[in-house]
């Protein structure tokens, strides 16, 4: 740095059970933090994404507990309460959902979102026990919105792929920590969730060399369930 350029080190996340503050020099340390927001996203010590799920399911929430007049209202159009639902809740919702784990736990907790919303907007109430499949087709939607996050994933991984060696993205997505894991069964990464959402839809290895070919992949309906 050059003269009279002064610089406050704020702090530093740690991902892992070591947290100490990581000193520069005799005079200088940078205290470690539990957790930071960047650009929205939720980053904590655990390295896995579910505290970041639920902000956002809550954050969606929140914005269905502000429309609900408006989704339960008899004046308007289902056609409209769908524009309001994907512009407003569903955005909210799905914001970098391509980067998330979709484990069973939290796919749950999507579709619940989602389904709180659709209903509202169908006006149907829950004690009405009427079947997922059938408040989707009455609001005009056919597939659940974990298929969208699926799709938005895929089509993520073959932007990365298409990258050149030397980019940022595609160097976090090759590299694997040299360090041995922790005893006990591994947690379930993003990767285990891309080649499950490819195999569903018969899409291979180096496919995505061919943009067009793959997106029409990636938009295939799930040969299994």
């Amino acid at each position: 740095m050059g003269p009279g350029i002064e610089f406050e080190w704020k702090k530093y996340l740690f991902i892992g059970k070591t947290h100490n503050n990581l000193k520069l020099d005799e005079n200088s340390e940078v205290e470690f933090c539990q957790e930071y927001k960047y650009l929205g996203v939720i980053f904590d010590t655990s390295g896995i994404d579910d505290k970041e799920i639920i902000s956002s399911v809550i954050q969606a929430r929140k914005c269905i507990a502000c429309l609900n007049r408006i989704l339960w209202s008899k004046d308007i159009r289902k056609e409209r309460k769908l524009n309001i639902y994907n512009a407003l809740i569903k955005s909210s919702l799905l914001y970098v959902s391509e980067t998330w784990r979709l484990t069973e736990n939290n796919k749950r907790r999507v579709e619940a979102t989602e389904m709180d919303a659709l209903r509202g907007s169908s006006r149907i109430s829950r004690k009405e026990r009427i079947r997922k499949i059938t408040v989707r087709q009455q609001i005009g939607l056919e597939e659940p919105i974990v298929k969208e996050i699926e799709q938005n994933q895929l089509t993520w991984y073959g932007h990365v792929q298409r990258m050149a060696e030397v980019r940022l993205p595609k160097i976090t997505l090759k590299w694997m920590p040299k360090q041995k894991r922790a005893r006990g069964r591994p947690k379930k990464n993003w990767m285990e969730s891309i080649r499950k959402a490819m195999n569903e839809r018969n899409l291979n290895e180096g496919q995505w060399e061919d943009r067009k070919q793959w997106t029409l992949g990636v938009g295939q309906r799930r040969t299994r369930f």
